[in-house]
């Protein structure tokens, strides 16, 4: 029997060698001062999980966290209806769609200090078209001395930013819908309702795993935009966990705990997306199920 050549592997080999130098040996690293406590360069001192336990008694941390799961959840709640309704309406070919898609994906070019600058301005009562203009209709607008002004500017600043991203993967997962599904509507006697029910919605399922997971990941590691906007207030309003954590490893330079709350942050991103992942996973099986028949249209 010929043996097998594996030398092939060895074209594997830089990619290996990459991710070992990017991203094994920085998390080592933090894994490393988790258990110490760094007194100078040369001296330290092994504290076992003694920094863990002192970041999870942290009150600062609990209000981040909930700042944090709040702001992701309603992030995701804003986006991704619009990000659908947005590629619904947006012309399927010609000079148009072109013209459209390139538009809608100029907020994505945008360097994320460059939104926060862009937001920081635009809110400005004097100078700043939506401060200006909400002051002009007697609102008491001012997102650097309200917290609910703040909150709100930093989440409608995401949903400008971001949406666009959602709703060019949603056009493309329509895109790649086959014709005969919109035959077989129309055929049956579909409104688009029904059609986008038992056709589009299913056949996006895959496309809107994607945009949730990115979304979520993103907007739960969100920090310059807020950091640019409001510096983390007023008060601490706007201070989510990537800003709490800067604060304690640049800030305050306390390593040690810095390290431990970054391995917390890190399995908390991974427990969230694995259960959205898994929800969905549910959610798309059961409508699968919903749309096999033709005669689904029926009613509607």
């Amino acid at each position: 029997m010929k043996p097998i050549n594996q030398k092939a592997w060895l074209l594997v080999l830089p990619v290996v060698l990459c991710v070992a130098f990017s991203a094994v040996l920085p998390l080592m690293t933090v894994v490393n001062y988790s258990v110490q406590d760094i007194l100078s360069p040369t001296q330290r001192v092994f504290v076992g999980t003694e920094w863990f336990k002192a970041v999870l008694r942290d009150r600062e941390l609990h209000e981040a966290f909930y700042r944090q799961v709040v702001f992701s959840l309603s992030v995701l709640a804003v986006e991704i209806p619009l990000g659908i309704c947005l590629a619904l309406s947006m012309p399927a070919a010609g000079w148009r769609a072109s013209l459209v898609l390139v538009t809608v994906a100029l907020s994505l070019l945008i360097p994320w200090n460059v939104v926060g600058t862009i937001w920081q301005i635009y809110g400005r009562t004097d100078i700043g078209l939506l401060g200006a203009f909400l002051t002009e209709l007697g609102l008491n607008y001012n997102y650097t001395g309200s917290s609910t002004d703040a909150w709100l500017t930093v989440l409608v600043m995401d949903v400008w930013h971001w949406t666009p991203l959602v709703a060019l993967l949603c056009y493309a997962g329509l895109r790649a819908i086959p014709d005969a599904y919109y035959q077989a509507a129309s055929i049956d006697g579909a409104s688009k309702f029904a059609v986008f029910r038992h056709v589009q919605l299913p056949k996006l399922r895959g496309v809107l795993m994607i945009a949730v997971l990115l979304r979520f990941m993103d907007s739960f590691m969100i920090y310059t935009e807020p950091f640019v906007l409001t510096g983390g207030g007023p008060g601490n309003a706007t201070t989510f966990l990537s800003q709490y954590l800067t604060q304690k490893a640049v800030g305050q330079f306390d390593l040690g705990p810095a390290a431990a709350f970054s391995l917390i942050y890190f399995l908390i991103i991974l427990l969230f997306c694995f259960l959205l992942y898994n929800w969905m996973q549910r959610v798309g099986t059961a409508d699968k199920t919903v749309a096999g028949g033709a005669g689904a249209w029926g009613g509607a």
